[in-house]
């Protein structure tokens, strides 16, 4: 590829120190090695990148999407990577250089529009979808939030301890849109002294905050046993200060159009941005034309988070799914099964270039959704293959795994 030329400046691959979380996922994505890391950093090779843009989407934090223009002989080095705390910034180019770039900017952008066809493709936000801040706040620099609440939204008698966690951030600015995500600085260090992950949870809360202008926000979190990360956040008391980064999400978003139709897909704690997506509709978007399907995946409805509430919230608003796969003398029964029940009523949607697809949950549920879906459209004699990418592209469909 002409971009290697020697006498042609280069654009660098790198990764955001300040912002990286340390979640493996690029160096674990990359189909060519590019990405390594020591007990500091992630970097990338600049002799082994190929601009496949694989790892882009995967990043949950956006530190992988960074990119410096360089001069022929000045790239950055491996090591000089695996030593940074922060970016270097843009170095300016000479005239000439300055021209060679702009022929390169092209041949770049012809490189990423053909490394995102195909049944992936490049993650994109909804046309209508405001404009998100990111990466505002970061390890080095966090925001300090105090906890305004912290309760247990599952039954007593539950096995899943899922909490309801409400930080608020008093007069500091920390504008978040539905959908976005927040990351939690853990005190201490891990066994080898280094500092912990930063832990990654889906905002619950609509834009203007759990409580309407109440610069706060809310995180639903399930307790796992020996995790670090859940067991500190659900221990938390009122009044409670801890350090958090973000936000994080540009893409993952929901669509502003009231007459978009929206259908949600979760299980678990996967509903938390989907809780902000009906808070939304409901505060900001009173009459409106387009629908809120929800199909949302628990073992028992004492397991489902915001039970009660989901059932109090009138079906001309959301439409509600609630499925549940351990019911006692009742066979198994998940979202895709549910979905495919209403495969008709999802054909017409699916039909309309208004409709939007979020699924987020466990990631084993990304596949049998997908056959579902697959399923049912061709039982209306759409193609699924061809419809998914579409939707895709236009930012109509999105997945978001953990």
């Amino acid at each position: 590829m002409t971009i290697s030329a020697s006498t042609a400046p280069k654009k660098q691959h790198l990764i955001d120190p300040e912002i990286c979380i340390r979640c493996n996922t690029c160096e674990a994505t990359c189909p060519v090695g590019a990405v390594t890391h020591d007990d500091t950093n992630y970097v990338v090779d600049v002799e082994k990148c190929n601009y496949c843009m694989d790892c882009i989407s995967p990043c949950p934090t956006g530190s992988i999407d960074n990119w410096r223009t360089v001069a022929p002989g000045r790239v950055y080095s491996l090591q000089e990577q695996l030593g940074w705390t922060e970016l270097p910034k843009q170095e300016e180019l000479s005239e000439a250089d300055t021209a060679a770039m702009e022929a390169l900017e092209a041949e770049v952008g012809a490189l990423l529009a053909d490394a995102h066809k195909g049944s992936g493709g490049k993650a994109v936000a909804p046309a209508s979808a405001a404009k998100p801040s990111v990466n505002l706040f970061s390890r080095a620099k966090p925001l300090t939030a105090v906890v305004q609440g912290n309760f247990r939204i599952t039954a007593a008698s539950s096995e899943s301890d899922i909490r309801h966690i409400v930080l608020g951030y008093g007069d500091q600015q920390f504008p978040v849109l539905e959908g976005q995500s927040i990351g939690v600085v853990l005190p201490g260090v891990r066994a080898d002294g280094k500092p912990h992950d930063i832990r990654l949870y889906s905002i619950a809360s609509a834009r203007d905050g759990e409580k309407r202008n109440g610069n706060n926000l809310s995180l639903t979190i399930k307790r796992s046993a020996g995790g670090v990360g859940s067991n500190y956040m659900c221990e938390l008391k009122v009044g409670d200060k801890i350090n958090i980064t973000g936000p994080f999400g540009s893409t993952f978003l929901m669509p502003n159009d009231i007459n978009a139709n929206i259908i949600m897909i979760c299980t678990g704690t996967g509903s938390a941005p989907f809780r902000a997506f009906t808070e939304r509709r409901r505060r900001a978007m009173e009459g409106a034309g387009g629908k809120l399907v929800m199909y949302f995946g628990a073992r028992t409805p004492e397991e489902l988070p915001y039970f009660g509430p989901l059932q109090k919230v009138p079906q001309s608003l959301l439409e509600k799914h609630l499925v549940y796969s351990r019911l006692p003398g009742q066979p198994k029964e998940y979202v895709q099964d549910r979905m495919r029940k209403h495969g008709p009523a999802l054909t017409k949607l699916l039909r309309d270039g208004g409709t939007h697809v979020f699924i987020c949950g466990l990631r084993g549920m990304e596949a049998g959704v997908d056959e579902a879906l697959s399923d049912i459209c061709r039982a209306a004699g759409l193609d699924w293959n061809a419809l998914k990418p579409d939707m895709r592209s236009s930012g109509r469909y999105h997945v978001e795994t953990y």
